[in-house]
């Protein structure tokens, strides 16, 4: 049995990774966080396949596995790459499932085509959603959309029935606001008898790509915790206190192996809900909920303690370390917070009303 990634599996992510470290990240980060635009990225990413990893071979796509999509993201994340990845990559190609000759997948895995994600307003009780459907055209606002503006838009309404809209569509309006989060587009949806296409009147169509929306961000989650984890270790061994590296302090030793021993067994928790998206549906939505609840928290411990490594510097725009930290609290907070999650989790088991 296999328990560590196959050789493709690796190529994959060093191939992301050396693209993606083929400019100073930092850089990179700062350059987007001012002009928006990440149109570079996208087509450098797109000539390694990374928007094509679920569309099926048959439409034009690598017809990967949700596993590898979860180690492109954690590579995303270490390196804080803006990118439209979560929408496009991952989001409309589980909706459209099984359409294999639709248009918008052939368009999305050649990197031709950016999708926004708004299922925020659906999470929790039905009913609460804010979005309606009527006669193939839907009312009001979906909020938290991510990567927004967008070539077009994946929307859950009340009844958790999945949509497409396209940006141009009449009474669509898409308004961008900043988050703490600089590296990423965030958006609110008004629709005003918009017309949608219907993609799945299924709510558990809606739950698996939720589910994978969920794993995707723990993943992104855990590569920034990783790479500030990195960085604390990397600078606790250059900076001096006392004629001596402050590695050699105990204090500082303690908190980077506490660092490293939290966030060591979320890799394999990611992973294995990774896996689950494809091949255990039973197991799928607690596993989702249960490893972005964790890993949010895990990533939080860490950003404080990397941040505290470092001592004043941690704060300052050289060093660039809160766009690592921002990120983070980013993650936490979509798509369903940790507290929000653990409660999802136990109605699931009929633990709670």
């Amino acid at each position: 049995m296999e328990f560590g990634l196959s050789q493709e599996q690796t190529l994959l992510t060093d191939s992301v990774a050396r693209f993606l470290d083929g400019e100073v990240p930092l850089d990179r980060v700062r350059r987007f966080a001012k002009e928006q635009d990440d149109t570079d990225i996208w087509h450098g990413l797109a000539g390694l396949g990374v928007p094509a990893l679920l569309v099926p071979e048959s439409a034009g796509g690598v017809g990967l596995a949700c596993l590898d999509a979860a180690l492109v993201a954690e590579t995303l994340g270490y390196h804080a790459t803006p990118a439209p990845f979560l929408g496009t990559a991952v989001a409309l190609p589980l909706a459209l499932a099984g359409q294999d000759g639709d248009e918008l997948l052939a368009r999305s895995a050649a990197g031709e085509l950016r999708v926004g994600l708004a299922l925020a307003g659906a999470i929790g009780r039905r009913g609460s959603a804010g979005v309606t459907a009527s006669g193939g055209r839907l009312s009001g606002t979906a909020p938290f959309a991510i990567d927004c503006p967008a070539d077009c838009y994946l929307i859950a309404d009340d009844a958790r029935r999945l949509y497409l809209v396209h940006a141009d569509a009449a009474g669509l309006t898409s308004a961008a606001f900043d988050t703490i989060d600089r590296t990423r587009r965030t958006g609110t949806l008004t629709l005003n008898g918009t017309p949608a296409r219907l993609v799945s009147d299924d709510p558990a169509a809606f739950g698996r790509v939720l589910d994978a929306a969920r794993v995707m961000l723990a993943a992104d989650t855990l590569g920034a915790a990783q790479q500030m984890l990195d960085q604390a270790v990397a600078y606790a061994k250059q900076r001096e206190q006392f004629n001596r590296p402050i590695a050699t302090f105990q204090a500082v030793k303690h908190m980077c192996a506490e660092m490293a021993a939290a966030l060591e067994p979320c890799r394999a928790m990611v992973w294995y809900a990774a896996h689950a998206l494809d091949h255990l549906q039973d197991e799928a939505h607690l596993t989702a909920c249960h490893t972005k609840a964790h890993v949010s928290e895990v990533g939080k411990f860490v950003a404080k303690i990397a941040t505290e490594v470092h001592g004043g510097m941690g704060f300052t725009d050289l060093v660039g370390l809160h766009y690592w930290f921002k990120r983070i609290g980013y993650d936490r907070q979509m798509l369903g917070t940790p507290e929000q999650l653990r409660e999802e989790a136990a109605r699931a088991q009929g633990l709670a009303a």
